[in-house]
């Protein structure tokens, strides 16, 4: 299975307000997260699924990448891919899709992180972290006892944009 990894675009400052879930996305997080779905379309990649945070700066980022790949209305959303999501349950979820699927999580910091952390690395030691609209590649991703996979590429939005 592939298994991508994709943090949320550039979204509207915090307000120290208690529902953090309304943040949206901004016009150039919007721009940053088409550049990087019209780079998907260009590379050919294809998603079985498309699994997003319920949070709307997540879902908002999954519903543009699904458009460009015209996959519109077919995200699912993962309770567990919100801040403070448990791992070990989105391991489940994504192994569930079977081992030939292609799929697409988007989420938040730093929960992606300790995700990619623990599936490459035994124990989760790896240490990495996502800038806003982040994008990883996994290759090989199997749940049996413990998450594993291959890190393929870990790309920053800059990086995808000079591609383009």
């Amino acid at each position: 299975m592939d298994l991508f990894i994709l943090r949320h675009g550039k979204a509207g400052q915090s307000t120290g307000e208690p529902d953090d879930n309304m943040r949206a996305l901004t016009p150039a997080g919007r721009k940053e997260i088409k550049d990087i779905a019209r780079w998907l379309k260009k590379e050919k990649v294809r998603f079985d699924l498309i699994a997003t945070s319920p949070l709307i700066r997540a879902s908002e980022t999954a519903g543009i990448v699904a458009r460009a790949l015209d996959r519109d209305g077919q995200s699912v959303i993962w309770d567990d891919l919100a801040p403070g999501g448990d791992v070990d349950s989105i391991c489940y979820h994504i192994a569930q899709s079977g081992n030939d699927a292609a799929i697409l999580v988007v989420g938040h910091e730093p929960e992606l992180s300790g995700l990619t952390g623990k599936i490459i690395s035994r124990g989760g030691t790896a240490s990495l972290i996502f800038a806003k609209g982040g994008l990883a590649k996994i290759r090989d991703f199997s749940f049996d006892k413990q998450p594993a996979g291959i890190l393929q590429w870990l790309l920053t939005a800059k990086q995808i944009q000079a591609m383009r």
